[in-house]
Parts: C-alpha cells; structure tokens; sequence
C-alpha cells in the first residue's frame, strides 16, 4: 500500500468489554461502533502488562516488558538499546506527533523526561492536574491560558467541566496537528488520561448513566474467599462485595468518561473528513491495559490477570485498503500492534521484533481466526508496594485458545481457567487433580515462552567462535 497516515487513538485503562457495537448494550460509543462497523475488531487482544508503563514499553519497543527491561512504573530510566517504534517511523519520513500521555518513565515528582523518540509535535500531558510548573505540561498550561484553575473548576463538586477536560484538550491538539499543511505522511499518537481513575467524568456525562441501569461487575461470594488467599499479592485496594465498592455507580461514572471519549474522538474524525484525509488515514484504536471495575472483588489495577484487566479493545479502520465489519477472534498481542504499525508505515519489521503483522489480515488475505498460539502477560515489581496490599510481586500469564495459567512465583500459588466453559473465571482449577496434566502441560510451555520470548542473550553472532 501507498504510505498512509496514522492515527493512533489510546485511551487509559479501558477494557475490552466497552464497546457498544461489540456487544455492551449500556455504554453510548456511536463513533467507535462506526470504527467498527467500517474496519476490523481483534476480540481476543492480550497487553503484555496489566500495569501502564510495562505495556506502554512493550508497544513502543515490539519487546515484552522484561525483555525490554523496563518493567515498573515509577522507573528512573529507559534503556536506550532498541528504538522506539516513533523513532522508526519518525526516520523513515513520517511527521510524527504525541498527545497527552507517554509514560515510559517516571512522571513523578518531575516533568516525564524527553527520549529519543521521534515526535515533532509533542503535547504531552501525563496526567489532568494543575500543579506542574508553567512550561512542563501542554495540558495544564493550556488550562490556564484559558483563564482557569483546575483546582479551582473541582472545588464544587470535583468535577471538571466538560470544556476544560483533558479529553477534550487532547482533541483540541489533534486537530491543530491534522489541520496543518503536511508535505509527508503523518502519525498522531493520541493519548488521553481516561477511563483512568479517579472516577470523575463531566457532570454533564455523568448524569447520562445511573448506577441502577448499570450490569454490575461479574462477582460472586465465593471471589472473596478466593481473593484471600492471593492477599500477598500486590493490588490496588482491597476485595469488596459489589455494593461495598459502590460498583454500580463507578461503572456508571467509567461510562460516562468512555461516552466523552467517544464523543471528542468524533471531532478528531471530523476534521479529517472537513481536510480530505479521511481516505487516505489508518485509524487504531486500543488502550494499553483494562480495569477490574468490581470484577471478582476488586477495583482498579494490580498483579492478576482476569480478562477486564489485561483485555482490551483493538480496531483498526482503513475502508480504503483494509476489511469492513470484520471481527477476529485469534489471540492477539499488543506487541501485534507494534508490528502493524511499522508495517502500515512500509518499514521492515527489524529482526528483533516480538509482535505479529496483522496486515494479512486486515486486507482480507488470511482468516483473523487463528493469529497465535498463546498470549503472554507478565507483572514484574510494576507497582510502589507502599501504595498496595503486596510486597513486589513478580508472575506470569499464559493463555492458549482454551485455557489461562497464572504463576505467582515466590508464592507457592497459580490460577488455572478453562476459559471456554468459565469465561469470567469464576472456577479456579489450580488445585483439581483432574486438571493437574492440563496445568503441569501449560506450566512447562509458559516457562518456555519466558525462556524463548524474553531472555537478552547478548550481542548478533558475527563468527562460530
């Protein structure tokens, strides 16, 4: 194909399980339903960390988390060995340009650190606060060009007002950047802060969805029972029943930040139909991990692996070149993204590389019904333990088309689920002797994922000695 644009629209702790035209008859996303209807859906996509900066590295590098050694949040450095995928894309002719979040370094307590990454334009905003220094961050800067103070706007009732909302900066940027005379081929890596928590969508969204009309998470008494035994496990907050979390309503307040996406996702979409470069634009859309939402007790993020939180949305959209309405249920990686990208924008995907191109597939030339074999995710100390009920947890996920493992190594303790009879994982069968051949097979083959997938064994051999 000619060298399209891109547009890379990632929201922040979004599941997969938000969609409307994927089928969640509660939330209001009309633009992302045409996203789907006008493109291709991959309903099996696995992040490689349920934790923002381990998968956000893992996508910009093609690496999995521990292969990329970037693997915490919080973290003082980057390594500097493998290019970033912007930096390739950025080399090869590309304009490229980022929105909001980036999060491959440690945003605390300072301005996220420039690396050698590629974007031109950069708008970066990595979380929606206000007490950055003038100068540091677009988002905030912006607030108060515009006269205002975040602090200020959420005195009343701590909600910001939808015109002054990060999401709505962010499309702000999007379509200054879209809107300008470009001489080459462009990417636009969008980031917003949402559905991130804390949970605290415009009123004027929030009263759009009421607890009570709201499914609920998928829970059940025997969950805390459950949860008990995984207590020193590193998570965010402690497992609750439903109405203890007041489940209902933050599902209600999370759809109405998703239907704010959706809506300001729409503006951006606009633009390119008003410049003409709607045709000629690949547009994805993902998030870089899920969120528990109530799911088994818990809310928020953490060391597990249950499909709310390491599931997540990937649509890609190209009527021009790509399928319509097509949705594929193979296993998929975000490390599959990874490889798409580099290949929508015509660049050899370099040797090292861990993902997929999914290209085939988006052009209708191979069946999106089996991609991969397995998918992996991994936890590796990503979380400040003195902000959660663990104590540096380190474990593994490994699915294959029927069944997911989860390994909390150090702990003596694992999750096994038969994900085709409990799609919800409800019925842990680590400890059933009459699964014991089915978990010690799928223990053997994630240690040799591990092995195979991320150990750095040193420099390219030039010679056999």
């Amino acid at each position: 194909m000619t060298r399209p644009n891109i547009l890379w629209y990632c929201t922040d702790q979004q599941r997969f399980d938000t969609i409307g035209a994927l089928g969640n008859s509660q939330v209001q996303t009309p633009t992302i339903d045409e996203l789907v209807k006008n493109g291709v859906s991959f309903t099996n996509a696995y992040c490689q960390s349920p934790i923002c900066t381990p998968s956000r590295a893992s996508i910009m590098t093609g690496l999995y988390p521990s292969r990329t050694r970037n693997t915490r949040n919080g973290n003082d450095t980057f390594p500097s060995d493998v290019p970033l995928i912007s930096k390739l894309i950025a080399d090869s002719g590309y304009n490229c340009g980022l929105i909001g979040k980036f999060h491959l370094v440690s945003a605390g307590r300072r301005p996220e650190p420039r690396l050698d990454d590629g974007f031109d334009y950069w708008q970066h905003s990595h979380a929606p606060r206000d007490d950055w220094p003038a100068g540091e961050h677009a988002y905030a800067d912006w607030v108060r060009a515009n006269g205002e103070n975040l602090d200020l706007l959420r005195k009343s009732d701590d909600r910001v007002p939808s015109e002054f909302h990060q999401t709505k900066w962010a499309s702000d940027c999007a379509i200054d950047f879209i809107s300008r005379d470009h001489s080459t081929p462009w990417m636009l890596n969008i980031n917003v802060y949402d559905p991130h928590p804390p949970f605290i969508p415009p009123s004027d969204y929030e009263k759009q969805f009421k607890a009570e009309d709201m499914p609920g998470p998928h829970f059940r008494e025997s969950d805390l029972k459950h949860q008990k035994t995984l207590k020193n496990v590193d998570f965010q907050g402690e497992p609750k029943k439903p109405e203890e979390h007041d489940a209902k309503s933050i599902q209600a307040k999370y759809y109405a930040m998703i239907a704010l996406i959706d809506d300001q996702l729409a503006r951006i979409l606009q633009t390119l139909d008003e410049t003409e470069q709607r045709q000629n634009t690949v547009i994805i859309f993902t998030s870089d991990h899920g969120e528990m939402l109530g799911d088994h007790g818990l809310m928020l993020k953490g060391c597990r692996f249950y499909e709310g939180l390491i599931k997540v949305p990937l649509i890609f959209s190209f009527p021009k070149e790509f399928e319509s309405n097509l949705q594929c249920n193979g296993i998929t990686e975000l490390l599959d993204l990874s490889a798409t990208l580099l290949a929508v924008a015509g660049i050899e995907i370099p040797d090292y590389h861990q993902g997929k191109n999914l290209l085939p597939i988006l052009t209708g030339q191979t069946p999106g019904d089996e991609i991969r074999n397995s998918a992996r995710c991994e936890y590796f100390d990503a979380l400040d333990t003195q902000f959660t009920s663990g104590s540096g947890s380190f474990a593994t996920m490994y699915r294959d088309d029927r069944y997911k493992l989860c390994v909390y190594h150090n702990q003596n303790l694992g999750e096994l689920y038969d994900l085709l009879e409990d799609p919800w994982e409800f019925n842990d069968l680590w400890n059933d002797p009459e699964y014991s051949e089915i978990k010690n097979r799928l223990i053997y083959e994630s240690f040799n994922s591990h092995v195979n997938l991320t150990t750095n064994v040193g420099s390219k051999r030039i010679a056999p000695m």
